[in-house]
């Protein structure tokens, strides 16, 4: 996977989910992707390659970051609770979809019921009827 492909399949995914937003708080360099108001998901550039960084069950992250070459602990971030995703051939575009999903729906679960754009228990969840 290349920075565009990596970029286009995690900015696809913000695409498709309900009250998500772009932002730019901290400079245009930085693409901060909010859910009523809270990060779930930032893009950047590091080093001259592509970067996605994403929130993660901190059991997930560290299976992640021991799996993939190419996810790692958190960039200025908390590195139990975020990963950051870099370009590699370890790396599929339905992984990348998956982490930011998962992501966004730990965001939403912390939010109150009444803010919820969607029921983080089954938003995202294959059910047993889709193949």
């Amino acid at each position: 996977m290349d920075d565009e492909t990596l970029l286009a399949a995690a900015t696809a995914r913000v695409d498709e989910l309900p009250g998500a937003g772009l932002e730019h708080p901290f400079g245009p360099e930085w693409d901060v992707f909010k859910v009523r108001g809270k990060v779930f998901m930032l893009q950047t550039q590091y080093s001259g390659r592509a970067m996605v960084t994403v929130k993660s069950h901190p059991e997930d992250a560290e299976a992640l970051c021991a799996t993939f070459a190419d996810i790692a602990p958190g960039y200025h971030v908390n590195k139990k609770h975020w990963i950051s995703v870099t370009p590699g051939p370890s790396l599929e575009p339905g992984l990348i979809e998956e982490l930011v999903t998962e992501s966004y729906r730990l965001v939403v679960a912390k939010l109150p019921r009444a803010q919820r754009p969607v029921d983080p228990d089954v938003f995202g969840v294959a059910s047993p009827h889709q193949a």
